[in-house]
């Protein structure tokens, strides 16, 4: 992958870039407006913005969903006929490829926390894991086992993968379904299957809270990156983004929220964006771009790393300047900058390697000894 000063290839989106990219950034910050002490100083100041980042920055959980449908939805197009084996090998190589990045940050943040817990008394500290909770973290089974999360977004990873298999499963079926009933192609049925699963994920599964560790909750949104990607493959555009607004409003009249706002105006974004926007045409290379593209490119790593990171920060500014206004908008600006850095680390020596399974053994194994340290930590501190 390339590194900031790169050109941008042909084939990728500035538009995509541009979404994941400040989507990454809005969220980096919105945790730190939920979980440290330093936004509550800052809030004194301005207290209108920490209070919107605060409810409203994890809207770029939408951002992410539909972006990920969109590409989801982009490279099975491109697989030729799925077999049973194709389907396994597809959800191993997802898993592996988001859960080797995972493991590395948990190692650190599950340490950090041990050290940080006497000098740095706050909410946002998980409790030392016991040796099932590691185990379920390991295979993202942390909250459909009741079990709290280490880690602020990890729940999201283990959704990410639900959603995946979800999307390779529907494929998977629309082959088969269209080799009996071929009156309709393959990408007729999963159009059909697909507003129906969004429809029903907004109009029903989506407005009730206790289903958010399952994909059943997030299908909508993720949904609508697929039918996005899917309007932009007919000739029917805008009977596609009127289907797709006509499923908002509903949604939004069921239960007006800004997720479905959110959602439905990224998803009509990309569908009916120019196709330079997606082609990577639309700008000229310039810093400005360059830096988007590759923010981009290490925004996953970002975003599983950034915790850890806003711990230190929090930790070392309230201990030392814990009601001084300036010191901790500065932390806050601090900590957005080295999760940036220790992202675009974590990226080059984790994510972007092949993930084999070999070494996603050797990262198991790190974050479980991380974790029996951790607990060893607790005991001596």
């Amino acid at each position: 992958m390339s590194e900031p000063q790169a050109a941008p290839t042909a084939d990728r989106s500035w538009l995509l870039e541009a979404f994941k990219g400040l989507g990454c950034l809005l969220i980096v910050v919105h945790h730190l407006a939920f979980y440290g002490p330093m936004a509550d100083v800052v809030a004194q100041a301005w207290p209108r913005l920490m209070a919107w980042l605060d409810a409203h920055g994890r809207l770029a959980v939408q951002v992410f969903l539909v972006c990920g449908g969109y590409l989801t939805a982009n490279s099975l197009a491109k697989l030729g006929t799925l077999s049973a084996r194709q389907f396994f090998r597809l959800g191993l190589k997802r898993y592996l490829r988001l859960a080797l990045p995972l493991l590395a940050a948990l190692s650190l943040t599950v340490v950090v926390t041990e050290l940080l817990r006497p000098i740095f008394n706050h909410d946002s500290l998980s409790p030392p894991p016991d040796l099932g909770q590691a185990l379920a973290h390991v295979f993202l089974l942390q909250h459909v086992w009741g079990m709290d999360g280490l880690s602020a977004g990890v729940w999201y990873v283990a959704v990410d993968v639900q959603l995946f298999m979800s999307a390779v499963l529907l494929t998977w079926l629309a082959q088969q379904v269209q080799t009996r009933w071929p009156a309709l192609s393959q990408r007729q049925w999963l159009e059909w299957w697909w507003y129906v699963l969004v429809a029903v994920s907004w109009w029903w599964w989506n407005r009730h809270p206790g289903l958010d560790d399952w994909n059943l909750y997030f299908l909508g949104a993720y949904g609508l990156g697929w039918l996005a990607h899917a309007s932009r493959q007919g000739h029917r555009r805008t009977l596609h983004m009127g289907a797709l607004l006509l499923l908002c409003a509903v949604a939004w009249h069921l239960e007006p929220r800004w997720q479905v706002v959110t959602a439905c105006s990224v998803a009509i974004c990309l569908a009916a964006a120019p196709q330079s926007c997606l082609s990577g045409q639309a700008l000229t290379v310039g810093p400005l771009r360059s830096m988007m593209g590759w923010l981009s490119q290490i925004s996953y790593s970002v975003f599983v790393v950034h915790f850890a990171v806003s711990l230190v920060v929090n930790a070392l500014v309230s201990h030392w300047w814990p009601a001084d206004l300036t010191a901790n908008a500065w932390g806050m600006m601090a900590s957005v900058g080295l999760s940036i850095l220790a992202g675009a680390t974590l990226h080059a020596q984790v994510e972007r390697p092949m993930a084999t399974g070999r070494r996603w053994v050797f990262w198991a194994a790190c974050f479980m000894a991380s974790a029996v340290l951790a607990m060893q930590l607790k005991q001596m501190l």
